[in-house]
Formats: structure tokens, sequence, C-alpha cells
């Protein structure tokens, strides 16, 4: 492995964990919120431990969060130190900002985790609320930083000069809106099946059926709309990409040629040297419609793009189709489950219903980072698209292999013991609500 490839998979590992720690983190608490404003409307303690137990998964995922965080801010700096130099002061602006919504969600997780009984019980409730705001602020800042790197704006690169710098410009560049919706709404629904999914499963494990009921519902509530409103999402981020960025369109359907107009592929395997897919599942003018909303519109190919220009077409259309697979599959639950729900089913009287949701607790986390590859690896070999190529932006530091070796030591470490405080979290649940039932009667 040469120092490229290290740096690169560096920077794709600590990305890989550090987005499922801070997707957990923006989403629940939103949950908690929810499950607490239950408790003070009605007035039921099911709801204030439910609270409680959601606010301690809160905590850690804010710590873990954090740090990976942080590391992922150096590795900016210490891998791709031309890439800094030249775009830090253009798109600084959402990191800058970011840091201050993080200070204030780090404010108001003190207030929220030690005000129980020492404030106001609306304004600890209203504390807790903008722990989730600003966290999904926090996510929406990170994401357009990532969006003017596929959608590079406020700035006239002149003579291989940055000059007339509008980091306001910047910010909000073509991207960040339909980056910024999709993500949020993949981080609702993948946090939601997860949470929902282990709630299930307790629920089939006969665990204090009442309690992880309730916590099913909300958590499934939230990720089923969000599933469903994913698709729509999607359409809006295909059209915008097929606008700008026609090559990662291309790769993520494996269009070798242009076609007018472009069929939808649904699998196939792709053979980069002959430059074919074989056994796709292939839909007439369907890719025509989601690009352009016209069955008929011609769709750029591959074979209109420079090949020092073009992305690595397997590893984007695989990821692609993956993340499509699923969100579909999780958009089926979806229905079921509010089918089920407006039609007064008991939900726990359905346990193929349940085992669906436990089944489906990894898949949401899956096709994040799959759209994550997406996004990625469709905009090589740019760093800044149409700026500056990747390979110009790395450290010429010798020895990255061995911090790749190392970051990945410590990531794996981290994700151990995220592993080991969430089960034995989840273990005292029902310690901790028979206590307090006993407590109550």
């Amino acid at each position: 492995m040469d120092d490229f490839i290290a740096a690169r998979s560096q920077m794709a590992l600590s990305l890989g964990f550090h987005i499922i720690f801070s997707c957990i983190g923006m989403v629940m608490p939103f949950f908690m919120a929810v499950s607490h404003y239950k408790w003070l409307k009605t007035n039921k303690e099911i709801y204030k431990d439910l609270t409680k137990a959601w606010s301690k998964g809160v905590a850690i995922f804010f710590a873990t969060g954090a740090v990976s965080g942080t590391m992922l801010s150096f590795e900016l700096g210490l891998l791709w130190p031309k890439f800094m130099e030249h775009a830090g002061p253009i798109f600084g602006m959402p990191f800058s900002l970011e840091g201050t919504a993080f200070f204030i969600e780090a404010i108001a997780l003190g207030f929220f985790l030690y005000g129980w009984n020492k404030l106001n019980k609306w304004f600890h409730w209203f504390t807790g609320m903008v722990v989730g705001v600003s966290g999904l602020a926090s996510g929406i800042l990170v994401v357009a930083a990532n969006a003017w790197m596929n959608s590079p704006a406020g700035f006239d690169f002149v003579n291989g000069q940055y000059l007339n710098i509008d980091p306001i410009q910047a910010m909000f560049n073509k991207a960040w809106f339909t980056q910024a919706l999709h993500m949020c709404l993949a981080a609702f629904t993948a946090t939601g099946f997860a949470v929902a999914g282990v709630h299930a499963l307790m629920i089939l494990r006969n665990r204090n059926k009442e309690f992880h009921l309730k916590a099913f519902k909300i958590a499934a509530t939230f990720a089923c709309i969000g599933a469903l409103l994913q698709p729509l999402s999607g359409d809006i981020s295909a059209k915008d990409v097929a606008k700008r960025q026609p090559a990662k369109l291309a790769a993520m359907e494996a269009l070798y040629q242009t076609e007018q107009p472009a069929p939808l592929l649904i699998g196939g395997i792709v053979n980069e040297k002959d430059k074919t897919v074989k056994g796709a599942i292939k839909v007439p003018g369907a890719l025509s419609f989601l690009a352009h909303g016209d069955f008929k519109a011609e769709v750029k190919g591959l074979d209109q793009i420079p090949e020092a220009d073009q992305p690595p077409v397997a590893i984007t259309h695989y990821a692609f189709q993956i993340m499509v697979g699923i969100g579909t599959l999780l958009m089926l639950i979806s229905i079921v489950y509010f089918i089920l729900v407006f039609r007064k089913k008991p939900l726990q009287d359905k346990p193929w219903l349940l085992r669906l949701f436990v089944w489906a607790i990894p898949l949401g986390y899956v096709a994040l980072e799959a759209g994550w590859v997406v996004t990625e690896v469709g905009r090589q070999p740019w760093i800044i698209y149409g700026i500056m190529r990747t390979k110009d932006a790395v450290t010429p530091m010798p020895g990255v292999v061995y911090s790749f070796y190392i970051f990945s030591a410590i990531y794996v470490s981290l994700s151990i013991i995220v592993v080991f405080l969430l089960y034995r979290q989840i273990k005292m649940v029902p310690v901790l609500y028979n206590q307090s039932e006993t407590s109550r009667s």
C-alpha cells in the first residue's frame, strides 16, 4: 500500500466510523425529547424511565462522536495539507459554525443530564431539544463543507490562485441543500430502524414489553417517516448530480455510452476493462426521467468524459445499488408498519413485523455508508471537483501507511468500547425499570 492509498484509506475509515457515531448522536436526542414530552403531558413514569435510558445512550455517542470528529479534523490538515492550504479560507465558515453548534450542544447536554428535579420541567425539556437541534445543525454544516467539495463556489480560480473569496456563497453552494436533506433523512432512517430493532428484539424476548413497546413506537415512527421521504430526496439529488457531476451519475449507473433515452440499471456485474455491464435488469427510459424529468432525455455517458477524469465505476455502481436496494426495502417495511398502525393492530401481536425490524438493525447504516462511498468515490479523481485532484492534495510526508494502521486500531478499539457500553446499558434497563416500578407501587 503506497502513501496515497493509505491516506485515502485512513480518511475513509475515519469518516466511516464517525458518520455512524454522529448520526446516532444527532438523531437520538429527538427520540429522547418525544418521550420526555409524553411524560410531561401524561405524567406516566414509564416515559420518564425511557427518557433517562435514552439520555445515557445520547451521552455515550456524544462523547464518541466528539472524539472521532476531532480526529477527522486533525487528519484533514495532516493528510491533505495542500487541500487545506487553499480550501481552508474558503469553506472554513461552516466548520467554525459547526464548532459553535457543538459548543451549544455540549452545554445543553450538561443541563439536561444534570437538570432532573433541579430545573423547571419545561426548561429541562427545552434543553433536550437544544441538544437535538444543535446536533442536527452540526451535521448540516459539515455536509455543507463536503457539498462545497462537490460543487465549488465562493471564489474565482485564476492562474492557480483563489481570488475574490466569498465564504457565504461557498457555504450555501448549489449542492448543500440536496446533500443536507438526503443526509438528515438517512440519519433519521438508519438510527430509527436500529433503535426500533433493538427494542423489537426485547419485545420478542418478552422483557418489559410495555417499556420496549413504547420505545419501539417512537423510534419506528421516525424511521418510517424518514424512509418514505428518502426516495423524494433521492430524486432531487439525482437531478442535481446529473447537472453538476455527469461523470458521477454515469458511474452510479455504469453508463459507458451516452444514450437517448437512457435505461435505469438494476444490479449487474461491471467489467471495467471491457466497459460492459452483464446481468443487469434494464428499465427503459427510467434513468432519463430520474436525471432530467423526461423519459426521452439524453443522459451523458462516460464516453464523453476524459479517461483521466472518470471515477471508479464498479465501486460507485455497486455502492449505489446497495443504497437504493436497502432504501427500497426499508420503504416497504415502513408502508407495512403504517398500514398496521392506521388499522390499530397491536404491534406486540405481530412477531413477524418485529422480526423485520430486528433484521433491519444494520441495514440503514449499510445504506448510509454506501451513500457516502457514492459521494466520495464518485467525485474522484477530484478532491475539489474540477479544480484540484486528490493526488495533488496528499501530504508528502512518508510513512502514512503506519498512521493508517494506528488509526485503524484506535477506531476498532473505540467501537468495541461503545458496543460494550451500549450492551451494558441495555442489560441495565430492565433492572432500572423494575426498581422504578417498585418505588411507585
